[in-house]
């Protein structure tokens, strides 16, 4: 039976240990080290990461964190975030935990009236939540992308979808151009 839950700084080497696994030679420790760095992260609103538990272990993590945009439109408050890192044990894969962890965190993130959730990565995987490269067309990514066919976004609030070319910024551990 899996499990569920929010993240905690006590989970941190769980967490690492759990992307440096998922991801190959070249990407695991970067990604590894992005993931225990948002575990601290401190950003207003605060940044989700979850946890899936099976088998008495941590054998999943996903983190979303805050984005912010140039503008101020309209003088309303607009709340986005990104998904970056998902991870899960290669030995736990194909068992529809990342799916769980995914639908979980936009579940939620939805209860606390986000308008807009991006990710960069693999259309074809992303795109069964509904995340799709139409909804993320305006918003311009802090870098540019080695693989711009991957960034995608689902809009959780339609008056989310903003004019052209709103550039949007991440919280310090995504900072990084090498990540994108």
């Amino acid at each position: 039976m899996m499990r569920i839950r929010v993240a905690t700084s006590l989970d941190t080497e769980d967490v690492r240990k759990v992307h440096f696994s998922a991801f190959s030679e070249g990407e695991r420790q970067k990604v590894s080290t992005l993931a225990a760095n948002l575990l601290d992260e401190k950003a207003h609103p605060d940044t989700l990461s979850l946890i899936a538990e099976a088998d008495g272990a941590v054998v999943g993590h996903i983190a979303f964190s805050p984005v912010t945009i140039d503008s101020k439109r309209d003088n309303k408050r607009w709340t986005g975030y990104i998904l970056a890192p998902l991870g899960v044990k290669p030995e736990y894969q194909k068992r529809q935990i990342g799916s769980k962890l995914i639908e979980s965190g936009i579940e939620r993130l939805s209860k606390r009236g986000v308008d807009i959730v991006f990710v960069y990565g693999d259309p074809k995987y992303y795109g069964r939540f509904g995340f799709n490269p139409d909804a993320a067309s305006s918003y311009a990514p802090p870098y540019e992308l080695q693989y711009p066919f991957g960034w995608q976004a689902i809009a959780l609030n339609q008056d989310a979808l903003t004019g052209p070319d709103t550039k949007i910024s991440c919280v310090a551990p995504l900072n990084e151009p090498e990540l994108w």
